[in-house]
């Protein structure tokens, strides 16, 4: 009776420790992290993974974050900005252009024929963020990163070499700025978020879609489409993202725990996001190569014909945003010259 009131006793004092070191173990903050994308996909995978990882390092184990993909605590990916803002999820990747007029200032980075390089890109864009943004359009959330994703280009049923190889075709849009463009050209812009093209594309809701490389592997686009056109020089149009934090949750948190959150946020993770994006280009293209399938490249002496069709959209953006008060002339002639100083 003896040594097995003993053994009991032995026992109870093994789960009492246990029990206090899985305390002692636990995270003092856990945070819900959400988005669109399968969680293989570049961006869940290559981007918010390593600054999960980062975060949860250097916070020695005090914040533990749960990463969820493919719109897995419900919503679309249009809402995911205000889940961030409401609570729903305390932080969250999109597409800014996904709530089409919400961010009018993000959208220079959208405009036709813009932007070069994503890492340049991205940087403006922080920067535009950080210096005007943060106590206006984005106001409502605590902003961890902003970037641009590399060049976009088209996907589509049949060949594009010129602007009115569109006319008739009903394109995927992942944005106002873009399917202004394609309406330009003559073809219809249909506003989708990229999870819902692959079907899309099978039932022949739309003839093409309007993406960069890196994504159409986890899309399955190159075995879908047969025909692919991209540009030399300067991208045809580039989409924005924001990766924001629930205000409230972010107030909650102690100045050591904001302070891990700033260090892996910022410049150089926005930067560190686009970079990773169109890096990932080359490998997707690749593989749309190994399908045989026709990759069409515009010239720069060619793409001026483009650029004269899409003109009119940076003017008409312009005085559209002079009648928000915006100075949108400013801010091309800022984020020009961001871009331009990158580096030096």
């Amino acid at each position: 009776m003896t040594n097995r009131r003993t053994l009991m006793g032995m026992m109870a004092s093994t789960a009492i420790a246990l029990a206090a070191g899985n305390v002692a173990m636990a995270a003092d903050v856990n945070l819900k992290m959400h988005g669109f994308l399968p969680l293989g996909a570049t961006i869940p995978a290559a981007i918010v993974q390593p600054w999960i990882d980062q975060v949860e390092a250097n916070s020695n184990g005090r914040i533990e974050i749960d990463h969820f993909g493919t719109m897995a605590l419900g919503g679309t990916p249009p809402e995911l900005f205000d889940q961030a803002v409401d609570g729903i999820t305390d932080i969250s990747w999109t597409v800014i252009g996904y709530t089409p007029g919400r961010f009018p200032s993000t959208e220079v980075m959208e405009l036709p024929f813009m932007v070069d390089d994503a890492r340049t890109a991205s940087s403006a864009l922080w920067n535009l963020t950080e210096s005007q943004l943060m106590d206006t359009e984005f106001k409502d959330v605590k902003v961890l990163g902003t970037w641009v994703h590399g060049p976009g280009m088209f996907h589509t049923s049949d060949p594009v070499k010129v602007p009115s190889d569109l006319e008739g075709m009903k394109i995927r849009g992942g944005s106002r700025m873009v399917n202004q463009l394609l309406e330009a050209t003559g073809a219809t812009g249909v506003g989708m978020p990229v999870p819902a093209l692959p079907e899309a594309l099978s039932k022949g809701v739309v003839d093409g879609a309007t993406i960069p490389w890196e994504v159409t592997g986890t899309l399955k686009v190159p075995e879908l489409v047969e025909n692919h056109t991209e540009f030399d020089g300067s991208a045809l149009y580039v989409l924005s993202f924001v990766m924001s934090m629930n205000l409230d949750v972010w107030n909650s948190l102690d100045a050591d725990l904001q302070a891990v959150i700033d260090a892996a946020s910022g410049h150089d993770f926005s930067v560190f996001a686009g970079g990773t994006q169109e890096d990932a280009d080359a490998p997707a293209r690749a593989m749309a190569e190994e399908l045989g399938n026709n990759i069409i490249t515009v010239s720069e002496e060619d793409a001026v014909k483009w650029r004269e069709v899409v003109s009119p959209i940076i003017d008409g953006w312009v005085a559209e945003m002079g009648g928000k008060g915006i100075d949108g002339q400013g801010l091309i002639d800022q984020v020009q010259a961001s871009m331009a100083a990158y580096g030096q």
